[in-house]
């Protein structure tokens, strides 16, 4: 039986994988900060469809944090399978309307956590010659507006880059750019969602089997929705200063989480 790690694992996208890789009979290793929430997402899970569920508490804000998802990730004796780069937030406010610590914060987690915790699951997976990884990215990062679609362009990128690097050997690595996405995510940020219009809300249950359909595939970027995929062929064509206009009268990001 294989085994996914999920971190963010505990709301929004995070727990919509986990809870279609345990039905589909995957064991789980779940990483998120609250422990207590961790614990009653394993036990569910785990008396739901039978498999086994591991809890790891970790900050990936925090040098800790990351360095015991690493060390997991490299245990040669109970592999990962599947790794599902989900942690991620947003700050609410504009270019220098955040402070610096907070800015910093969020590329720990979402840049210098998903490229080490890729590193080290990937290098394990090529030892056995098969593996996959999901780095959740966003549509913003096709729109030149903020730090927070900055970091999320860097995923992309990065992702595109390692899975060319990795090409034939059995690793494959994805980059996931969902929009907007019922979750926890915005509420945590303190950011409003009523100027959102109702066609451009996804269901993240249905945003996942999109997703690991789009792995299986063989994808290295997957934008998982019809809708979305169509409003990002726009992108393409439309001159950046505009977009950067555009993107600030819509709002200051797409928020994925």
């Amino acid at each position: 039986m294989t085994t996914a790690l999920i971190t963010g694992s505990t709301a929004g996208i995070g727990a919509a994988f986990a809870r279609r890789l345990a039905a589909q009979g995957h064991n789980l290793v779940l990483v998120a900060r609250d422990t207590k929430r961790l614990g009653e997402q394993a036990t569910e899970l785990h008396d739901l469809h039978g498999i086994e569920a591991e809890v790891l508490a970790a900050d990936l804000s925090t040098e800790e944090g990351i360095a015991a998802v690493e060390k997991r990730l490299g245990d040669r004796t109970h592999p990962v399978d599947l790794l599902v780069n989900n942690a991620g937030f947003g700050n609410k406010g504009r270019y220098l309307e955040v402070s610096m610590a907070d800015e910093l914060t969020m590329l720990k987690v979402h840049v210098e956590a998903v490229l080490r915790l890729t590193s080290a699951a990937s290098e394990s997976m090529r030892s056995r010659g098969r593996g996959g990884v999901i780095n959740v990215a966003s549509v913003a990062a096709f729109v030149p507006r903020g730090t927070y679609g900055a970091s999320k362009a860097w995923v992309v990128q990065f992702t595109q880059g390692a899975a060319r690097d990795m090409a034939g050997s059995g690793v494959r690595l994805m980059a996931l750019c969902p929009g907007f996405v019922r979750t926890e995510f915005h509420q945590r940020a303190g950011m409003g969602t009523d100027n959102i219009p109702g066609w451009m809300w996804l269901d993240a249950d249905k945003l996942v089997a999109a997703a690991l359909a789009d792995l299986a595939r063989g994808k290295t970027v997957s934008i998982p929705d019809p809708r979305y995929k169509a409003l990002m062929g726009v992108v393409k064509l439309t001159p950046r200063g505009l977009l950067g206009g555009m993107s600030s009268r819509t709002g200051r990001k797409y928020g994925p989480q």
